[in-house]
């Protein structure tokens, strides 16, 4: 039997109703209501297609937007400076640091420049911080996505087995803290799993498996345990085909639910990144 899609737009579109009518008390409450700024250094074409997604949503919810532009030679300093008078900027809500940054601008150092209640993408080391802590109102965006998805799935994943493949700072560390705050019993893969050949036995007995690595089919089909949840995060072009991490046709025969590659986490991350906006101006003005 094959799986049921999990459908990133559907989820999103119902959580956009509920924060359009929120933004639209918010500005009857305050009379101004959450502001984004994009900040982007220099060119690049797949942030450029998140910059007018994001631009796009923010105008549906009533969310003011605005693009800050940067030479790619700008200096770190500048970076900051700026990202430092918009912390003091009461017109900007939230920011959201456009990556990658070119190779002379220590990321880590930008974001930790931003004000942590202005931070758009939950990355700030105080938000971070906050979701080992549990209950984070600004949280990373595409680990809210994956809970969003297992929320959807209607499974109680409390003791399950949850195994996370992928552990970047921005998916799969704090994906994993939020799957321990719900309880479920969770094991992290990476790159030396893979090296040591345990990768097949760990994702065998997911009964929850997220996949966030960027390789596309480094999860084979065969290994999926019968009724698991997949939610890949993965996005890979081969060939003219967009793919994920894992072997979509195989593992759906197997998966109870499964997140297709496009269509599954991307819709709804953007709709994190947004709720994340509105959560800050609400910190702002409580």
């Amino acid at each position: 039997m094959a799986a049921k899609l999990l459908m990133g737009k559907e989820i999103a579109d119902k959580i956009k109703v509920e924060l359009k009518a929120e933004v639209e008390q918010l500005k009857l409450k305050h009379g101004v209501g959450p502001k984004l700024v994009s900040v982007a250094v220099g060119d690049n074409s797949a942030s450029a297609v998140y910059v007018k997604s994001q631009a796009k949503i923010a105008e549906a919810l009533g969310i003011g937007f605005e693009l800050r532009e940067f030479s790619g030679s700008s200096s770190e300093h500048e970076i900051i400076e700026a990202i430092k008078k918009m912390n003091h900027d009461k017109e900007v809500s939230a920011m959201i640091i456009q990556m990658p940054l070119p190779k002379q601008i220590d990321a880590k150092k930008v974001i930790a420049a931003m004000s942590p209640i202005k931070d758009a993408e939950g990355m700030h080391p105080e938000n971070m911080g906050k979701v080992v802590f549990g209950g984070a109102k600004i949280a990373p965006c595409t680990p809210s996505a994956c809970m969003e998805l297992i929320k959807a799935a209607e499974i109680n994943i409390y003791g399950m087995e949850a195994v996370v493949v992928g552990h970047s700072e921005i998916v799969g560390k704090p994906l994993a803290l939020m799957l321990l705050e719900k309880f479920a019993t969770t094991t992290v893969c990476h790159i030396a799993t893979g090296e040591r050949g345990a990768l097949p036995e760990h994702v065998k007995r997911a009964e929850v498996l997220i996949v966030a690595v960027g390789k596309a089919g480094i999860v084979k089909g065969e290994w999926i345990k019968e009724g698991a949840v997949v939610i890949d995060v993965g996005i890979n072009r081969v060939g003219d085909k967009i793919v994920g991490d894992v072997e979509f046709e195989a593992a759906s025969q197997r998966a109870s639910h499964i997140t297709p590659v496009p269509g599954g986490v991307g819709p709804l991350t953007v709709t994190m990144l947004m709720r994340n906006v509105v959560e800050a101006y609400k910190i702002q003005h409580s």
